[in-house]
């Protein structure tokens, strides 16, 4: 912040003060009310001519009354929000519900319309899985909604499919290969859902590339947390029960430049991914 001379500072002050009571349309009146002083007091404050600031307790009573933060009206910030709003608009926690396409996601998904979105996914996006897989990995959790469930996930899935946007997916090279192999977490994933699910991957990667690209990284090389960015506007973490959603801008270059990383340091790139489809995929003959 730049050194202001004291005459400087209190103009600032006053400027930054009727500012504040104008855009909260509070009157000379309402305000001495509020920080229990006279109605001359605040007159002086906003008309005075010297080099003299109020006591920190009627600046602290000005800027809690008129949502302001103190080092704003003093000129030691620019931003006019409290330290609790700057936070909560920089991190919100949100609830992330085990659902096909939460409403949430879907939100930030229409909000980022246009923009490049960038990938980690805790397992196979819901963006690539034919009906069969929902149904399968869904069904224990959804029981007889299931139905409707995957109705309305398709509304959505089409949606961000045919937006604007661009989508980078950068996916576990062991998520990938178990499966492939039906092993791990996909444990008891039919061979024909596999095959099917294998052959609508290569249907979007035709359709869609290089809007589409998709990149498999070795985790063992470098990991990743389950994140998604939203073009400069948002990148999100997810943690389980919760994403961790950053608005900042500092935040969501760092988390950027991760993604990035894993980019370039993946084991199967963007072009080379339909080709490790073919050769990797299961054998039809097989049990």
């Amino acid at each position: 912040m730049p050194k202001f001379d004291k005459r400087d500072r209190a103009e600032l002050f006053r400027r930054r003060l009727l500012h504040a009571m104008r855009k909260n349309e509070t009157s000379q009146s309402a305000l001495a009310r509020a920080i229990s002083v006279d109605r001359s007091t605040v007159s002086q404050l906003l008309s005075g001519e010297g080099a003299r600031l109020p006591n920190a307790q009627v600046v602290g009573e000005c800027a809690a009354t008129l949502g302001v933060s103190a080092d704003w009206l003093l000129g030691l910030s620019e931003r006019p929000e409290s330290a609790d709003d700057v936070v909560a608009n920089a991190l919100a926690v949100t609830e992330a519900p085990r659902a096909l396409v939460d409403q949430q996601i879907f939100d930030w998904h229409r909000e980022a319309a246009g923009y490049k979105i960038r990938h980690v996914p805790a397992g196979m996006p819901d963006l690539l899985k034919t009906r069969a897989m929902l149904e399968w990995e869904y069904r224990p959790h959804l029981g007889r909604t299931t139905e409707q469930a995957i109705g309305a996930s398709e509304d959505r899935l089409n949606f961000m499919l045919t937006s604007q946007s661009d989508y980078e997916i950068a996916l576990p090279l062991h998520e990938m290969e178990s499966f492939l192999h039906a092993e791990a977490y996909y444990r008891g994933l039919p061979l024909e859902t596999r095959i099917e699910q294998i052959e609508h991957m290569r249907m979007l990667y035709r359709r869609l590339y290089p809007r589409l690209r998709i990149y498999l990284f070795d985790a063992r090389r470098l990991f990743s947390s389950p994140i998604t960015v939203f073009g400069p506007l948002l990148a999100v973490i997810y943690v389980g029960r919760h994403y961790l959603a950053f608005r900042d801008i500092g935040r969501v270059e760092t988390i950027l430049e991760h993604f990035d990383q894993l980019v370039r340091e993946a084991t199967v790139s963007d072009r080379e991914f339909p080709a490790y489809l073919d050769e990797n995929a299961p054998d039809p003959a097989a049990d």
